[in-house]
C-alpha cells in the first residue's frame, strides 16, 4: 500500500547495493558480527539509536557480539533488505512498516488512516497486541528487537489542496509493485504514479509527480518539501516502526546473553520513540522557517476527509491486515478512549 494507506517512508539515498556479502552471521575471532541494516541516513536519530545499541551489545557481552551498521539505504530499500535477511546476505534491519508488512501483514492493522487520534492512543494498542505481533514475526523467523515509530503521515502537494477532491486531480506517488494499492486509489479516483521509492525526489523535481505523502522529517532530511512546499494539516497516519532480526541469528548469541541484549535493544526503542517525535515537531518548524505552508482545515474539509476513508473502509478491510487482529486493535483503542474520556 501507498504511504496514504499503509505508511511508508521513502529512502532519504540513491539505491546502492553492496556486494560481496557472505554467509551471516560472521564469527571473527570468537566474536559474533550482526550487519543490521536501515534506510536511516547517518547522523539521524534512527542511526543514533543503533549505535547505542551497539555500543551496550559490545559491554554487556564483553565484545563477543558486535553489530555492524549499514546506514542511508546502502543496502537497498526495505523490500530488498527484507528479502536479504530471507537470503541470509543480512541478519536484521531496522525497518518501517514497508518492511514489517513484507515480514507479516498484521503490523497494518496499526495504519488504518484516521484510526488514532494521539501518540498515547497508538503506545496503548500497539502494547496491547504487540505480544501476538511478536508472536507472528517469529513464525516468519524475525525476532522484534524493539517498537518505535516515525511520527504521522502527512500530504505534501506542489499547489494548495484541502479536499480528497483537490488531490485527487494531482498526480500521486505510491509505490510500485503494490497491485492492491493501485487498485484502491484507481476504485476511488486517485491519479496514481506507481514508482520505485527511490524515484519520488527525481520524480517530483521533473513534474512527474506532484503530490505524495511521508512525515514531516523525512520530508525535510531528503528536501523533497522544496518541491511541494505545502502540507495538509491532518495526522493521515501513523508510522511504526521496529528493530528486528533474524530468528537463526538470535538463536547464534549464547542464551545467558539475550535477556539483557534485549531489555537494552527495547530500553532504546523507547528513547528513539519519545525523540522522533520531539524531532517531527521541530522539521516542521524549519521546514516552515525555509518557505513550508501548513494548510489548516476547517471542521467541514475534515470532514470530507472522514468521508473518504468511510467510503474506502470495505476495500481496506480485505487488505490491511487480518481481522480478527483489527478487531482487537479497535477494541483496546476503544477501551482507551473509554478509561480517558472527560
Amino acid at each position: 500500500m501507498n504511504l496514504a494507506w499503509k505508511p511508508r517512508l521513502a529512502p532519504l539515498v540513491l539505491f546502492a547495493l553492496l556486494t560481496g556479502f557472505g554467509p551471516s552471521p560472521a564469527v571473527a575471532q570468537g566474536r559474533i558480527v550482526i550487519k543490521i541494516g536501515t534506510i536511516a541516513p547517518e547522523g539521524s536519530t534512527w542511526h543514533d539509536v543503533l549505535l547505542k545499541i551497539r555500543q551496550d551489545w559490545r559491554r554487556i557481552s564483553s565484545d563477543r557480539v558486535e553489530l555492524r551498521v549499514y546506514a542511508g539505504g546502502v543496502l537497498g530499500d526495505e523490500f530488498e533488505m527484507v528479502r536479504k535477511v530471507q537470503r541470509r546476505s543480512l541478519d536484521g534491519l531496522a525497518v518501517s512498516g514497508v518492511g514489517l508488512a513484507r515480514i507479516d501483514e498484521g503490523i497494518d492493522c496499526l495504519h488504518y488512516p484516521l484510526f488514532f487520534d494521539s501518540y498515547e492512543e497508538l503506545d496503548y494498542v500497539r502494547d496491547a497486541i504487540a505480544p501476538e505481533l511478536e508472536k507472528r514475526m517469529e513464525a516468519r523467523k524475525f525476532k522484534v528487537l524493539n517498537w518505535s515509530d516515525a511520527g504521522w503521515v502527512y500530504f505534501f502537494t506542489r499547489e494548495l489542496a484541502r479536499t480528497p477532491d483537490q488531490v485527487k486531480r494531482m498526480k500521486l506517488w505510491i509505490s510500485a509493485g503494490d497491485p492492491d494499492t493501485e487498485k484502491l486509489f484507481k476504485d476511488l479516483d486517485f491519479q496514481v504514479v506507481p514508482l520505485p521509492a527511490t524515484d519520488m525526489l527525481t520524480s517530483l523535481q521533473t513534474g512527474l509527480i506532484d503530490a505524495f505523502d511521508v512525515p514531516p522529517l523525512f520530508a525535510l532530511l531528503d528536501r523533497s518539501y522544496q518541491q511541494a512546499n505545502h502540507m495538509i494539516d491532518l495526522k493521515w497516519a501513523p508510522v511504526v516502526a521496529a528493530t528486528v532480526i533474524s530468528t537463526r541469528t538470535w538463536e547464534r548469541i549464547p542464551k545467558d546473553l539475550q535477556p539483557k541484549l534485549l531489555e537494552v535493544s527495547r530500553t532504546a526503542g523507547e528513547e528513539l520513540r519519545a525523540e522522533i517525535r520531539r524531532a517531527h515537531e521541530d522539521a516542521v518548524v524549519e521546514m516552515k522557517s525555509r518557505g513550508l505552508v501548513v494548510v489548516e482545515l476547517n471542521e467541514q474539509e475534515r470532514a470530507a476527509w472522514r468521508a473518504e476513508v468511510d467510503a474506502a473502509l470495505p476495500l481496506m478491510r480485505e487488505i490491511l491486515g487480518p481481522p480478527e487482529l483489527c478487531e482487537a486493535t479497535q477494541r483496546f483503542r476503544d477501551e482507551y478512549r473509554r478509561a480517558n474520556e472527560p
